[in-house]
């Protein structure tokens, strides 16, 4: 099949599957995209015992799919800066420390207590990971997944700090949580990179990629006002997106961060009343980036069920993978408890550390770093538990995150203040 084919099939089963999921079992969108793909490689599996050579040539186009650099080279960026135009710049300022604390210390303490407890486990279990690898894995794990949080976020009852908390540190901490995989990558794979030389570039990274992409987005703001034609604007917005994270990569700077940032500034001098751009052209920036948001999240979560059919799937790695999912969980509780804790303390945010650490979702964006190790014989156990992970989370965590999160708000004394 040519790539147009395969995108035309792609498309049109999520188009369907999307048209029964509304009709029907009306899941969160995500969840129902996952299952999905994960029920055509179902099928595809169960055709082998058929069909195996129409099986194989199925099998044989997604291994294809560059699945890393789907997600990591195109997806991310209009994602990320879909996303930042949804989230409150306001609230987000006053939340600041608590997503910034989530977004880099947390992802650093996740990622050595996951890391180190998965080597643990892999020694008890005798799988063969060196803490190398192990370390590895927990800083790909450890980022909460910012396409699966704003998507499973925008169905919950939140209040205002709770969504923007979440919100937020989706947003950055995949910039963060992707250069210190690069980094311990880097240095597990015997390049002698010094990991805690890499790990200093966090910052010059992630507050360079800031910079340049809220200079751009002032940029591409001031053109705006110097004209009123919705599809200039639009496109201006497309432009903005796709040149600050190709810049940022350029200058070796974060490109998650640099798209974030100016999706924040695009999102925040479009609210209503600012006299940045007409009512018509504000209506039509939301309309696209909604459309482009919800369509390639469609996509992702499909692709992400159908990359059940690529993986090494090897029975010996079921105990790792269910012990991982475990531990992530756990992990997540124990890193957001002093923020959680500091909520319910100061603003009576009831269920804060549940909501929380449960609406910390991983999905996608850690698949892809998984499927940019390059082969060796740790890859295969790196790709199955962290699939194990992401398709729990989707999954499980995906679709009993809402009715957690109503439960524990219509409890919480903050409803009554957010209403």
């Amino acid at each position: 099949m040519s790539a147009f084919e395969l995108t035309a099939l792609f498309i049109s089963l999520v188009a369907v599957g999307g048209w029964v999921n509304a009709r029907t079992f009306h899941l969160p969108h995500a969840v129902a995209m996952l299952l999905v793909g994960l029920a055509g490689a179902g099928v595809v599996f169960g055709l082998d015992a058929v069909r195996p050579d129409l099986a194989g040539g199925l099998i044989k186009a997604v291994a294809s799919i560059d699945f890393a650099q789907a997600v990591l080279g195109y997806m991310l960026a209009f994602l990320l800066f879909a996303g930042a135009m949804q989230v409150d710049l306001a609230e987000l300022r006053r939340r600041r420390l608590e997503v910034l604390g989530l977004a880099t210390l947390g992802v650093l303490a996740s990622t050595a207590i996951v890391g180190v407890g998965v080597w643990l486990v892999a020694g008890l279990l005798g799988v063969a990971l060196p803490l190398t690898w192990a370390l590895v894995f927990g800083a790909l794990i450890s980022p909460t997944d910012p396409i699966a949080v704003l998507a499973t976020v925008r169905r919950g009852d939140l209040s205002k700090t709770l969504q923007v908390i979440l919100q937020g540190e989706a947003l950055f901490n995949d910039g963060v949580g992707i250069v210190v995989f690069t980094a311990l990558l880097a240095f597990a794979a015997g390049s002698g990179a010094d990991p805690m030389h890499a790990l200093g570039g966090v910052f010059v990274e992630a507050v360079g990629g800031l910079a340049l992409g809220a200079v751009a987005s002032l940029l591409v703001i001031r053109a705006m006002r110097a004209v009123d034609d919705f599809v200039v604007e639009v496109t201006l917005s497309v432009a903005l997106a796709m040149a600050v994270y190709a810049g940022a990569q350029a200058l070796h700077l974060s490109g998650p961060i640099a798209v974030v940032g100016a999706g924040l500034l695009i999102g925040d001098r479009n609210a209503p009343g600012t006299g940045v751009v007409s009512a018509e052209t504000e209506a039509h920036l939301r309309t696209f980036w909604t459309l482009v948001d919800e369509i390639l999240n469609a996509l992702l979560f499909f692709l992400l069920g159908l990359e059940l059919l690529v993986l090494p799937l090897e029975p010996r790695l079921i105990g790792l993978s269910v012990a991982a999912i475990v531990l992530v969980l756990l992990t997540r509780f124990v890193v957001v408890l002093p923020w959680g804790s500091y909520l319910l303390l100061r603003h009576e945010e009831r269920g804060a550390n549940v909501i929380l650490a449960w609406g910390g979702l991983h999905g996608a964006l850690s698949l892809a770093l998984a499927l940019s190790v390059p082969p060796g014989p740790h890859r295969a156990t790196l790709l199955v538990v962290t699939y194990a992970v992401a398709a729990f989370s989707v999954a499980v965590q995906g679709l009993t995150f809402t009715p957690l999160a109503a439960h524990l708000r219509r409890r919480s004394p903050a409803a009554a203040r957010d209403d």
